[in-house]
């Protein structure tokens, strides 16, 4: 899916606030949540989401979901990560 395909399908989904995000090798958070719904498309490296205990590792192409209060914790891989993400809803601000 390229960029322009996936603001399509954030668009047509309701999101209505659009960011990049880079994070850099040895990046990560514990587990937190947010007040807002999150689907982002990684465009450079990796980032593994937990999720319930359960780590998935997402790279170039993949795409990810969050619904607003899933308790998650996030690293990226070695070379960082970034991707476009919309947000919906709660604080997505």
């Amino acid at each position: 899916m390229t960029s322009l395909e996936f603001e399509m399908h954030l668009a047509a989904e309701a999101y209505g606030v659009i960011v990049n995000v880079d994070k850099p090798a040895g990046y990560s958070m514990g587990t937190h949540q947010h007040a807002f719904d999150a689907c982002a498309l990684i465009t450079a490296g990796e980032i593994t989401l937990t999720v319930d205990g359960v780590d998935t590792r997402y790279a170039i192409g993949d795409i990810f979901r969050l619904s607003a209060g899933t308790p998650h914790s996030e690293s990226a891989g070695a070379a960082g990560v970034s991707y476009r993400a919309g947000r919906r809803g709660g604080e997505a601000a």
